[in-house]
């Protein structure tokens, strides 16, 4: 059965995408964001590194919330293998494949602790002729509704999925499922590989628990400043 969605203060609404090719860099990133950014989240280019786990101890020591997004996807008993290890870190979010039932079951059984465990819909950076190669000649919008609700059904505790979809979601779903979404764009379109992207107020009015920046902040002139503007943006839309 999946969980309530995470008791998030409105500041941890803000998940910063900590995509960083090391640990110097990654605690640099920390520094210069201070308290502006509360939660973040960590990803493949970190791990190869050889350093994530490192990471994670030290956002961890330093009070922030971490979202693992590995996605994850083998089969059944390695999946829960693999959750039931990263449950015994503290880790918020952890991202595994939405496309096998039995690989969701055995995750949710999986996870001993407090993490929720959040399935990969459709990536924000394809659009319907990208599913058709794969296969699939829908709407991503269909196709992200009805892994969201094979991953509920199957007890996973919410989705990651882009914002354009956080309100079919939401209406499928139920209040009680949690819904991330990743690819944010607070000024619009910047021309870059996310295509299905939404703005800040927006994901929030669909029904998103939380949502993740990356670039946006990362590529400002004041990321400090920028992550502030999200944060008031997410403030005022709970207002």
């Amino acid at each position: 059965m999946s969980r309530a969605p995470l008791p998030l203060r409105n500041d941890e609404k803000l998940i910063f995408a900590l995509d960083v090719p090391g640990k110097a860099q990654a605690l640099e990133w920390v520094d210069r964001l201070g308290d502006s950014v509360s939660f973040y989240k960590i990803g493949m280019e970190l791990l190869a590194s050889g350093e994530y786990f490192d990471v994670l101890d030290a956002l961890a020591k330093r009070d922030k919330r971490v979202f693992v997004d590995l996605k994850f996807f083998d089969i059944p008993a390695t999946i829960g293998g693999v959750i039931r290890r990263l449950s015994q870190w503290p880790v918020s979010y952890c991202t595994i494949h939405g496309w096998h039932p039995a690989m969701m079951e055995a995750a949710a059984a999986a996870n001993t602790s407090d993490m929720r465990l959040l399935a990969v819909t459709v990536l924000t950076s394809m659009g319907r002729p990208d599913l058709a190669q794969m296969g699939i000649d829908r709407e991503p919008v269909d196709v992200v509704v009805e892994r969201a609700l094979a991953a509920q059904q199957a007890g996973i505790d919410g989705v990651i999925a882009s914002g354009q979809e956080a309100a079919p979601i939401r209406a499928a779903t139920g209040a009680g499922f949690s819904i991330v979404c990743p690819g944010i764009r607070p000024g619009g379109p910047v021309g870059d590989d996310q295509q299905r992207t939404v703005g800040v107020a927006e994901a929030f009015a669909d029904g998103a628990d939380a949502i993740v920046v990356g670039r946006p902040i990362r590529l400002a002139a004041d990321p400090r400043a920028a992550a502030r503007l999200i944060q008031q943006e997410i403030s005022d839309s709970f207002k």
